[in-house]
């Protein structure tokens, strides 16, 4: 079946693209460029005024993909062509009128796989023009997750790193429900990833050691942190200070002697002792200037001691001042019975 353009070129456009043999792309297109095979074929000196478009469709580690759904519109928007590719990865669209076609890939044929953007192609007369198309691979949805790791409440705030390798692919923070989601781009058929915790939610201790998982491209994967909260103090510390306790040791000041019941007490001496019968008044020794006063029982033993001496002394005299007394008024003459 031959499905012409609405409209053809003019001669000067047909004639330009015939010399330069390439094709147009729009600047959205993910296509790499024009390889060798398929070649372009030339055609019958009575069919040169119709070209064709030959695809060759590949994965980004090289492989031929089949399967791939293609549609080619003319410059009106209406349908001129449509195929799959064969199990070499190959779809031939010919006998088409030379102009500006748009291309369209409606399925991958692949679950892995993802379509690539539309594009513009130019059409030239007499040759089918090979086109490579590298379609990319599905990214992987990741839904992160942050719980206790004993009630299995979700934590907002938790942020983690998913990366492959040395790298750094994706950063995700849960938001108040305590899940973040995001998408993990592929650039293979498998994928080894890490997940590693570099901000743990308020209240909750960091989750140190990084987890691996493998995915594969189009999967959902789900990844789970678990953090436990930070301990509580067990003591609160004081300022106050601690009291000193009291101790046995032995103190060094010396212990006053006490005069005891054995110890002589020396008789109060006669002379100069005063006539009155009233004792004379204790005059107090003033302390030196360079002493300190002594307080506490040390002094207490010292001041019984003189105390009793002092009493001893005075009875010593008052009884010798009356017996002296005595002595004159026998002298004079009384009598006694």
């Amino acid at each position: 079946m031959r499905i012409r353009s609405a409209r053809t070129l003019p001669a000067a456009i047909a004639v330009a693209a015939a010399v330069t043999g390439s094709l147009s792309w729009a600047p959205t297109a993910s296509a790499r460029s024009t390889e060798p095979t398929p070649s372009s074929t030339p055609r019958n000196a009575g069919e040169a005024e119709t070209g064709g478009v030959a695809i060759l469709k590949k994965d980004p580690g090289g492989d031929v993909l089949a399967g791939a759904s293609f549609t080619l519109l003319d410059s009106a928007g209406k349908e001129a062509a449509n195929g799959k590719t064969d199990a070499q990865g190959q779809l031939v669209f010919n006998d088409l009128t030379p102009g500006v076609y748009r291309l369209k890939e409606v399925t991958s044929g692949s679950p892995l796989h993802d379509t690539v953007d539309d594009q513009d192609v130019i059409v030239t007369p007499g040759v089918d023009m090979p086109l490579t198309i590298v379609d990319p691979f599905k990214d992987a949805s990741v839904l992160l997750k942050a719980k206790d790791d004993k009630t299995g409440k979700l934590l907002p705030g938790s942020t983690v790193n998913i990366g492959s390798g040395e790298k750094t692919i994706l950063t995700l923070t849960t938001g108040s429900d305590g899940t973040a989601s995001g998408k993990l781009p592929f650039n293979s058929r498998n994928g080894d990833f890490w997940v590693k915790q570099v901000k743990a939610p308020e209240g909750y201790e960091i989750h140190k050691p990084s987890k691996t998982f493998k995915a594969q491209p189009g999967d959902p994967v789900t990844v789970t942190t678990t953090n436990a909260k930070i301990p509580l103090p067990t003591e609160k510390p004081t300022d106050k200070p601690t009291p000193d306790m009291p101790t046995d040791k032995p103190s060094d000041r010396p212990t006053p002697v006490r005069p005891g019941k054995d110890e002589e007490t020396p008789e109060p001496s006669t002379v100069g002792a005063p006539a009155s019968d009233e004792t004379a008044p204790i005059a107090a020794t003033p302390a030196s200037a360079g002493s300190l006063a002594h307080t506490g029982a040390d002094a207490t033993p010292w001041l019984i001691g003189g105390a009793g001496l002092l009493i001893v002394a005075g009875g010593g005299a008052l009884f010798a001042a009356r017996r002296r007394r005595t002595d004159s008024s026998t002298d004079d003459g009384s009598v006694e019975s």
